[in-house]
């Protein structure tokens, strides 16, 4: 705890010592009243965003340029520190006419927002140029894969789980869980966790309709700025936002044969001050899973065939707020808030060793409710590109597991009758402080420090004991540095230190501490050649920390013959990745390419055991959670837009990577003790039409995925969608499809555990969706996204396969 006091007060004394900045304790005086100057710059035909337009800002008294800025993706643009003055804003780009507007500011008004500025095309291009206003799909960025899905018709009427589908380099199972590159993954939303998800990625990703989303973010190398959780990189979910002058929003809603979605999005703005709002629903309904579970222990064999019925209801909104006190000085906060339903029935019958012996009845609910909320505030300088921010977070989830199990024989005659129930409480506190400072225009200095006081709490109604009470708190301090080594090769590098205390009594009452420190460091090496091609050299060590999912010892006994539990006794896991990118432009058409190796350990899988109920006498098969041992992998990943017209775009993502783990002195014995390669494909065709129409197709191909005990086999699922704009482009109308032709995907995995203990499980999910759906948009929209705190060090949930029955029953 010492260290971790120690961490908090350098933190605190950074902020005191930041001389660069009067309000925070130091300096000189405050600068003279000045301001800022804004616009958005658009394209006069297609009213879509010029980006990397040059804006010019020009003083009319002396005809001397004052500064500069370009345009950014959004066609947006900010000119700081404009003493009160008139002006004339000259605005420039190949292939338009050079516009010059005139501006006007004062000290009582020292902010001038112009709102849209149209450029038209000039005359000698016109008739040779076809402005295409659709943006693109996916986006390659120097640190990050951007996948901008509120331009892919086919994700209206969906989830975030749809959505992630088709986002480059990932890959997610059948229960929604995500990987990346062949392991775990930290996300986020809009820059900063969830309580939701650090219960559940899968229930979370399901809870978020696909319409509130804008793009998704895949960071493969982060810096040490950046949490060191998540060994396969940081997948980062950014909301539809906007922040325009006035009122503006959108509506949005979806009715299919499998889910329902609606979402409302609203903004408001006047001057300094502005509020976001958005409310959102789904509901699943309940729809038959059949199920097929055949376990193999040394006392014979018990199959069990049956059907689960489930459905599932969510609900999410939040409320944001924004002040700008100045030019300088900004205060935001933002509270979110979740809540979800999932459960139903489900029944079986009983075979041992061939022989009918009776059946189970039962049911099983499980909820979530959970509160974020962020305080933020930031100051900027003069100097461009010197920005200082704190930001405090605190995070609250209670979720709720409750099961009844009803089993008799063939003759109706009670065996067992077994009900219970289990709690879940997180809470955590967050302070983070960052500081940016530009030396030159090619060397920038960020640090920055952050605690995270964390405490989860599991209370049970049976089958224990006592409760489970787990207290985990993270300090930590990181540095990076950017510079130009020559004009075309550009290096960023840091180090990351992270203290981490866990405390937690174990089964038998006995204290437990675990205290560990890690450096985290971080390096990225770049060229461009050509202006076109970048080549990209990348190292970074990563963590991933066990959450409430892998820790929580209640015995879940949903399935009486397929028992879960979790274990506090977990380590991290500690990676080393490397990674040779290479990424280029030809004519509008992209290619992405790149080799990884990475290095894990004490990686953390689900393993199975020989397990007999104390309550029923039931012999079954347990499965919990341990570090299996170390693993390494090779891997590719190949990424390809090509336009064969101006509005047909093809894309393909492929990624392959080894799977092999070293088991040695775990004392367990799997199935899988090779290597191992597991790959997937994604294909996808858009074609715009006249009239507004667009037309997506698309197919997704996983392969067998394989753990240290188990292997699941391949997936395929394929869909497509057909939009048309109406009301002057305000408002679509889409038809959605989702495996049209087979009602269930086929899911089989089979476990080894060594001797005879062995589980096969077949899963007949119901994916088939068929969805109409509507979207509106009202008012000027003009998105933003504001800087939030980020806590990216909690493993999820990322099991494969297994587990109870119940479970497989948690689909949309």
């Amino acid at each position: 705890m010492k260290k971790l006091l120690l961490i908090c007060a350098a933190l605190l004394m950074m902020m005191n010592a930041n001389a660069q900045f009067p309000m925070m304790g130091g300096g000189n005086a405050a600068p003279k009243v000045t301001g800022r100057i804004s616009a958005t710059i658009l394209d006069s035909l297609t009213k879509q965003p010029v980006e990397y337009a040059t804006v010019s800002l020009i003083n009319t008294k002396t005809s001397k340029p004052v500064n500069g800025a370009l345009t950014d993706a959004k066609g947006k643009v900010s000119i700081q520190n404009i003493a009160p003055g008139e002006y004339k804003l000259v605005v420039g780009f190949i292939g338009y006419t050079t516009k010059n507007v005139m501006v006007k500011t004062t000290p009582e008004k020292p902010d001038n927002n112009l709102g849209n500025v149209y450029l038209a095309g000039s005359a000698s291009t016109l008739n040779e140029v076809t402005i295409e206003g659709k943006k693109n799909v996916v986006e390659n960025k120097i640190d990050r894969m951007v996948y901008n899905a509120e331009a892919d018709a086919t994700n209206a009427g969906g989830d975030a789980t749809d959505v992630m589908r088709k986002v480059p380099m990932l890959s997610v199972d059948i229960n929604g869980n995500v990987q990346l590159r062949g392991s775990a993954v930290r996300v986020l939303i809009n820059g900063k966790p969830s309580g939701t998800m650090a219960n559940s990625v899968a229930d979370a990703l399901k809870m978020i309709p696909a319409e509130q989303i804008k793009s998704v973010e895949v960071i493969t190398n982060p810096s040490a700025k950046y949490e060191a959780e998540g060994s396969g990189g940081i997948i980062n979910i950014i909301t539809k936002k906007s922040n325009a002058e006035g009122v503006s929003g959108s509506v949005n809603a979806s009715a299919g044969t499998r889910q329902n979605n609606g979402s409302f999005n609203l903004t408001a703005k006047s001057g300094r001050f502005s509020a976001n709002t958005a409310l959102g629903g789904s509901f699943a309904y309940p729809q038959e899973t059949r199920t097929s579970f055949l376990n193999s222990t040394s006392s014979g064999d018990i199959l069990q065939n049956g059907m689960s019925d489930w459905k599932r209801e969510g609900f999410n909104g939040s409320l944001g707020l924004d002040y700008d006190f100045n030019a300088y000085n900004n205060l935001s906060t933002n509270a979110k808030f979740n809540t979800f339903y999932n459960g139903g029935s489900s029944g079986s019958n009983i075979f041992a060793n061939s022989i009918p012996t009776g059946n189970i009845v039962g049911s099983s609910d499980m909820g979530n409710n959970n509160l974020d909320w962020n305080l933020d505030y930031r100051k900027t300088s003069k100097k461009q590109g010197e920005e200082f921010s704190i930001a405090g977070q605190l995070i609250q989830g209670r979720n709720t597991n409750e099961f009844i199990n009803d089993q008799r024989t063939a003759a109706g005659v009670p065996v067992s009758y077994t009900e219970s129930s289990n709690v879940g409480k997180n809470r955590e506190y967050t302070l983070q402080t960052d500081y940016v400072y530009p030396f030159t225009k090619t060397v920038t200095l960020e640090v920055g420090a952050k605690g995270i006081l964390r405490n989860i709490k599991s209370e049970f109604a049976q089958n224990s004991a006592q409760d489970f009470d787990y207290d985990q708190n993270v300090g930590a301090a990181y540095s990076t540095i950017a510079f130009d080594l020559t004009k075309k090769i550009k290096f960023k590098g840091g180090v990351r230190g992270e203290y981490t205390e866990i405390g937690f009594t174990d089964a038998n009452g006995v204290p437990v501490k675990n205290d560990y420190f890690n450096l985290f460091p971080s390096a990225v090496l770049s060229q461009t050649i050509g202006g076109m091609t970048t080549i990209k050299l990348a190292y970074n060590k990563r963590v991933q920390r066990p959450s409430l999912a892998y820790l929580n010892p209640f015995l879940n006994e949903t399935n009486p013959y397929s028992v879960m539990q979790g274990n506090p006794d977990l380590n991290p896991e500690l990676s080393h990745n490397i990674e040779l990118g290479y990424s280029t432009f030809i004519k509008g058409s992209m290619l992405n390419a790149s080799l990884f190796y990475r290095r894990t350990q004490n990686i953390i899988e689900n393993i199975n055991r020989e397990y007999i109920s104390q309550s029923t006498g039931v012999e079954g098969i347990l499965t919990t959670f341990t570090n299996v041992g170390t693993t390494q992998s090779f891997g590719a990943n190949v990424f390809a837009s090509y336009n064969p017209t101006p509005k047909w775009t093809l894309m393909t993502n492929v990624g392959v990577n080894t799977y092999e783990v070293n088991s040695a002195g775990s004392g367990l014995q799997g199935m899988n003790e090779g290597t191992y390669l597991n790959y997937n494909l994604f294909l996808r065709s858009a074609t715009a039409f006249k009239g507004g129409w667009n037309l997506e197709l698309f197919g997704v191909v996983n392969s067998p995925r394989y753990t240290f005990q188990s292997k699941t086999d391949p997936m395929f699922f394929y869909g497509g969608g057909v939009k048309k704009d109406i009301m002057k482009k305000q408002a679509s109308l889409g038809l959605n499809l989702l495996n049209p032709f087979n009602r269930d995907l086929h899911i089989k995995t089979v476990s080894q555990a060594g001797g005879s203990l062995g589980q096969t499980s077949n899963i007949y999910y119901p994916l088939r969706q068929i969805s109409l759906n509507f979207s509106y948009k009202f008012g000027k929209l003009k998105f933003t996204e504001k800087k939030k705190i980020k806590n990216d060090d909690v493993k999820q949930d990322q099991q494969q396969g297994g587990g109870g029955m119940g479970g497989m029953g948690q689909g949309k």
